[in-house]
């Protein structure tokens, strides 16, 4: 949230229930494989977890066909999350079909 915020983007936030959150993350198709600690929804996309601001941009930028993009788990050096980040970030995209295939890397 902190990393989207320095990166210019307006967040609200709302805190739920881990039970909430499971049944907003199952409504909006986030497969619990690619589940994370943040649920964003910008401009018709879904953003699930760390993912990077600039990964974000070209998402808006290039408007694929995807329902949304998701960094699973917290890993370590990934946007907002401290320590070294170990080899690149994979960067999933996935469809209202739950196919999931990388949309990019990101170091």
């Amino acid at each position: 949230m902190v990393h989207l915020q320095e990166n210019g983007y307006n967040v609200e936030k709302v805190d739920v229930t881990n039970d909430e959150l499971s049944s907003i993350k199952e409504e909006l198709g986030i497969a619990p494989t690619l589940a994370s600690c943040h649920t964003a929804e910008i401009e018709g996309y879904i953003i699930e977890g760390h993912v990077p601001s600039d990964v974000i941009e070209t998402l808006l930028e290039e408007q694929p066909d995807v329902a949304g993009l998701a960094v699973p788990g917290m890993p370590q050096g990934s946007p907002g999350m401290s320590g070294d980040l170990e080899g690149p970030l994979e960067i999933l995209a996935f469809d209202q079909d739950s196919e999931v295939w990388v949309y990019t890397t990101w170091e």
